[in-house]
């Protein structure tokens, strides 16, 4: 029974980290089209450079509230493995 368990445990792991690559795939795909496509062109006026710099400042922000809440799940899981095990 611990080991089924243990195994959907291990499957819902997998889901949630594909669906954080999934995540940073398509945030980093948000930054580089805010960028440009591989960058902001050097005569960008500084409008572009500033309002560029608050999208980019937002998906830091968004990527560390997703790491935070992912480190929270795992702990939450470990937790939930350990009693298992015990």
């Amino acid at each position: 029974m611990a080991t089924g368990t243990i195994d959907k445990a291990t499957a819902r792991l997998e889901a949630a980290l594909a669906r954080i690559e999934r995540a940073q795939a398509r945030l980093l795909e948000e930054h580089r089209a805010a960028l440009g496509g591989a960058g902001a062109p050097a005569s960008a006026p500084a409008s572009s450079s500033a309002g560029g710099a608050a999208r980019v400042m937002a998906l830091v922000n968004s990527h560390e509230k997703l790491r935070e809440e992912v480190a929270d799940t795992l702990r939450d899981l470990d937790a939930v493995i350990e009693d298992l095990e015990s």
